[in-house]
């Protein structure tokens, strides 16, 4: 086991193997309170348990005995701006012990939303981001995912409110005011999740089901159809899914993700639904995440390539089970290019920060950034190598061998050695495995993807930017097609440029996030006025991260004074983690 940097918890100690959570939601003071209770499982000396905290108000804390309860010495540490603080109990071995506490309203693992900010415009709505290390805001625990917990719960808020956690919820929407959950399996700490609002239930299939606002419930359904064949071919692949449902929660627009992959109730942004499926990869890799991240764990944030990058090599082979080769095709070299282009002209030393071996120390938030590409790319290289009729057994192997385990990239390599490469000696040599498991930068010998449709996409953009012909037949372009043209464009245009192609396909105003994003990157580098008023207007409706900071940086660079303004009204309806990515950009 790696020692968690980024938590308090004494893990060697003792271990969480039980969490029982009793909650009440108060969405006038936008609170939780009451009570987390941990079975323990003692390995050390017993005299105390240490628990990861931010921001909590301990009200008391207890030790189960024979003949009941009684209460327990503690003190609260100093807190870490990152970390929080320590929550460090006198115990005697207790097999139980229960903290009573209160959030913070400004609690960063939870938002609370005004009816305002929601589809129906009626009713609150609050849910939980725990990713990476914001569980402790909202629980006091062992806030790392080298410790896996099963865990009940029971919750009570306004009655016409619906609650929803990462657990087995059923699939009524009949609302109490009070409800139970339990989650069998054992999870890490930052799948801990909760939600309430205004929400319906509407079956995908057995196995299968979306909960959403009535507002957004049939289109999001109408989205995700194709769920229950996702997990059809993920299983053929790589083995059983092992969690009983898997459900999707599509949140209000501010949530700052495009997926969290929390077991059984992914929490999805409500930007993927645009009517055509073409956004869907995003379902697939949080369904992906079933196998690796939520049943094989990283036992710290430094190795994130095990959670994020064998997600994205299952997610793009659902996508290519699903949808086809050449769609996969298109997903991978979008992914690609933008991680060659932004690393090209980068000097040794900065390749190293940004894009370094495989097995390094991360940063502690988990950012899927470019390191998870690499893994992804790893694994893809490793499937050529080896061909798939090698390589997927050895996979479906791996996730059996450490199903509801957390794992470091020694373990990894270990198992790989003695289940892949003794078995397959020369195949690969040590040289290569160390270029991308401790050398920076994606190996030279690594091929990229190569899609036919792109490659016609490239031709047609590099003949307008020279001769100012418009690409024929862009208007039935896939989302993809125009992810290419707009990613591989230069950073800054013309105002001319920028007014004939919006002229001719209405860019400025699409409902599409992620063409959105890209567009607006460019108005904004450009200093396009004209688009400005439907830019700030996509800033403000849209909190999830991916597509809005890359606006605010480009913004930032041209014109500060208007990324301020616009941020100022767009800050409200933010999650405090995006907030405060925001407010890094901006310097403030």
């Amino acid at each position: 086991m790696t020692h968690d940097r980024h938590s308090y918890a004494e893990p060697a100690l003792v271990r969480t193997t039980h969490l029982e959570l009793d909650l009440g939601l108060d969405f006038e003071a936008k609170v939780l309170t009451g009570s987390a209770t941990h079975t323990l499982a003692w390995t050390g000396a017993g005299d105390r348990l240490v628990l990861d905290t931010r921001d909590l108000t301990v009200l008391g804390v207890e030790g189960q005995t024979p003949g009941g309860w009684e209460p327990l010495e503690y003190g609260l540490g100093v807190p870490d701006k990152e970390l929080g603080s320590a929550l460090t109990i006198r115990t005697a071995s207790h097999p139980r012990v229960k903290v009573s506490y209160r959030t913070a309203p400004t609690a960063t693992g939870l938002q609370w939303l005004e009816p305002s900010m929601t589809a129906g415009g009626v009713l609150p709505f609050m849910f939980s981001q725990s990713q990476a290390i914001h569980a402790r805001s909202w629980v006091p625990t062992q806030d790392t995912p080298s410790v896996r917990f099963s865990y009940a719960a029971h919750v009570t808020a306004p009655a016409e409110l619906m609650v929803l956690m990462s657990a087995d919820n059923g699939t009524t929407s009949r609302r109490t005011g009070s409800y139970d959950v339990v989650m069998p399996e054992p999870i890490p700490s930052y799948l801990l999740a909760i939600a309430a609002g205004d929400l319906v239930f509407e079956p995908l299939g057995e196995r299968s089901g979306v909960w959403a606002e009535p507002a957004t419930v049939r289109s999001a359904a109408t989205e995700f159809a194709d769920t229950e064949e996702m997990m059809r071919v993920t299983e053929e692949l790589f083995g059983p899914y092992r969690w009983g449902r898997y459900d999707l929660l599509v949140l209000p627009p501010s949530f700052p993700y495009g997926g969290m992959e929390n077991p059984r109730m992914t929490f999805a942004t409500p930007t993927v639904v645009i009517g055509d499926k073409s956004l869907v990869s995003v379902i697939a890799h949080e369904l992906a995440h079933s196998w690796s991240g939520n049943l094989v764990t990283q036992d710290s944030w430094d190795d994130i390539w095990l959670n994020e990058g064998f997600t994205s090599y299952v997610e793009n082979r659902i996508v290519e089970a699903v949808y086809g080769t050449e769609f996969a095709a298109m997903e991978t070299a979008i992914k690609q290019h933008a991680t060659v282009v932004k690393l090209d002209p980068l000097t040794p030393a900065e390749l190293a920060t940004e894009l370094p071996g495989l097995h390094h120390r991360s940063e502690y938030h988990g950012n899927s950034g470019t390191g998870p590409l690499k893994g992804s790319w790893f694994l893809s290289w490793l499937e050529e190598r080896f061909t798939r009729q090698v390589f997927d057994p050895f996979l479906r192997g791996y996730f059996d061998q450490f199903a509801f385990r957390s794992i470091n990239t020694d373990n990894f390599v270990e198992h790989f050695r003695e289940h892949l490469l003794a078995a397959h000696p020369g195949v690969v040599t040590e040289a290569e495995l160390a270029a991308w498991l401790y050398k920076p930068g994606i190996p030279a010998f690594a091929k990229r993807a190569v899609s036919a449709r792109f490659q016609k996409v490239d031709e047609a953009r590099t003949r307008w930017l020279t001769t100012g012909e418009l690409p024929l037949g862009a208007e039935q372009w896939t989302t993809q097609e125009w992810l290419r043209m707009l990613d591989a464009a230069p950073d800054v245009l013309s105002p001319v440029l920028l007014r004939q192609l919006d002229r001719a396909f209405g860019l400025t105003g699409t409902a599409n996030g992620e063409i959105a994003r890209r567009w607006y990157q460019i108005v904004a580098a450009s200093s396009y006025e004209a688009s400005y008023a439907e830019l700030a207007e996509f800033l403000t409706k849209v909190g999830r991260m991916k597509l809005i900071l890359p606006v605010y940086q480009a913004l930032a660079g041209t014109d500060r004074a208007f990324a301020a303004e616009v941020f100022e009204k767009a800050r409200p309806g933010y999650h405090p983690i995006t907030t405060a990515a925001v407010q890094k950009i901006l310097g403030q």
